[in-house]
């Protein structure tokens, strides 16, 4: 059998997605040829996860991953089954794991993860993104980047190809290898590449105080508080120590705003098509039998950071938040029904629309629920032209003022996400 020393299971995973190989779950440990003639098991009965990419290996399904919650490391069994329960509701998702936990008959239990967990997780299997909050980096990263670009992503490819390379060697000792003779060349003739420290800076630490020397006479003076007494930064010579934490701290990666819709049938936007209506301000009816759950779109904000876009997630019940993300809510739309807050935080709508942006989305020429107005200013009522059927004449003429409507929900939502406190690298820690 192969030593797993040398791999790493989320790294393998994420590579095996990304080529399109089998990952086969197996009660084997075998990684001969003979291992890929045997039948697939289900996730309660296997003991081994059989890759077949970038080298044959069999990693252990109960191991431990870079993957984080709750500060204990997720197992690859969880994390394999949240990839295969990528594309189905929350809901379902749960279902599946409470019933898999009931075969695996308490000798180990599936995680279950909080909806931006496992968005966070299905978005970096997927190779849409280059980092992840939750999964720790590689041993070789020192900046913590678990992507496979750079430096660091050089030594992520450098750490399997030394898997594959010894991956071949020891089938070949063994008399069992399956690969080509030509490949197995190639793989030891590979040039084996170190991790950044050994490639730029070599293994000695470098000691940079004296910068701090050197920066002090350019450091800019604050101005004193009330009372006229110098405070320790104002003082030529001396830096304070919030200021020698800044000179050593990473910033904190910016979290995703969260926008909440209204599960209600009778709202006009639904998970359906509300991407299509806040991305490409063009409104279409929702499909009802639509099974998604969550999802995310990209805006430039402007006014908060008009170098990139930022990302929100979109979902329409509260059930898997954590406490802390409520302060990352940034809008909710609602149809009026008091049902649909019995799960927030605030229940009470006068409460909740006090902290949180309200968004009542209706037909042109009809008037919003009473409800709605009863909210008061802190509701935002939006009405678009009633759809027609895309046969007849003149459609889609009326749809030109989608763009008006769209334009104005995000001017609102910017604005009060200015007024919460996001920043350009930063998030409210609390909404008052």
């Amino acid at each position: 059998m192969t030593s797993v020393v040398d791999y790493d299971p989320l790294l393998l995973l994420r590579q095996s997605i990304a080529s399109g190989s089998a990952i086969i779950p197996t009660t084997s440990p075998d990684t001969s040829s003979s291992s890929t003639s045997s039948p697939e098991t289900s996730l309660s009965q296997a003991t081994h996860l059989h890759f077949t990419h970038p080298a044959r290996v069999v990693i252990p399904i109960d191991a431990p991953t870079r993957f984080v919650s709750n500060d204990r490391p997720v197992d690859l069994r969880s994390i394999y089954f949240a990839w295969l329960n990528r594309e189905v509701a929350i809901p379902e998702y749960n279902a599946s794991a409470t019933k898999l936990n009931e075969e695996l008959a308490g000798t180990t239990t599936v995680h279950k993860f909080a909806f931006v967990e496992r968005l966070d997780l299905i978005t970096w299997l997927e190779g849409a993104s280059e980092e992840s909050e939750y999964i720790k980096p590689l041993a070789g990263d020192k900046d913590g980047a678990v992507h496979l670009g750079g430096a660091g992503g050089a030594a992520a490819h450098a750490q399997v190809a030394k898997a594959s390379a010894t991956a071949v060697s020891a089938a070949a000792r063994a008399g069992r290898g399956t690969l080509d003779p030509r490949l197995a060349q190639i793989y030891n003739g590979e040039r084996r590449m170190g991790d950044r420290n050994t490639v730029l800076r070599g293994i000695k630490p470098t000691d940079f105080s004296h910068v701090r020397k050197l920066a002090q006479p350019l450091m800019a003076r604050k101005p004193s508080p009330a009372g006229g007494v110098p405070t320790t930064s104002s003082v030529p010579g001396s830096i304070s120590s919030s200021t020698s934490l800044a000179l050593n701290q990473k910033p904190q990666r910016r979290p995703d705003p969260i926008i909440l819709l209204s599960p209600s049938a009778s709202s006009l936007l639904r998970m359906s098509n509300v991407k299509s209506f806040l991305e490409g301000a063009h409104y279409v009816p929702p499909d009802h039998n639509s099974a998604i759950s969550m999802l995310h779109i990209s805006r430039v904000m402007k006014d908060i950071d008009p170098g990139r876009p930022m990302r929100f997630i979109l979902v329409e019940g509260s059930e898997q938040f954590k406490p802390e993300y409520w302060n990352r809510v940034v809008a909710v739309f609602t149809t009026g029904q008091a049902w649909q807050f019995k799960n927030y935080k605030w229940r009470d709508a006068a409460e909740l629309f006090r902290h949180v942006l309200g968004i009542y989305l209706g037909w042109r020429g009809e008037q919003p629920p009473d409800a709605v107005r009863g909210f008061g200013h802190r509701v935002m009522a939006c009405s678009v032209e009633k759809w027609r059927d895309p046969t007849a004449p003149g459609a889609d003429s009326s749809r030109w003022r989608d763009r008006e409507v769209v334009e104005g929900i995000w001017k609102a939502i910017e604005g009060n996400m200015r007024a919460k406190g996001w920043r350009k690298d930063a998030a409210p820690t609390k909404l008052d």
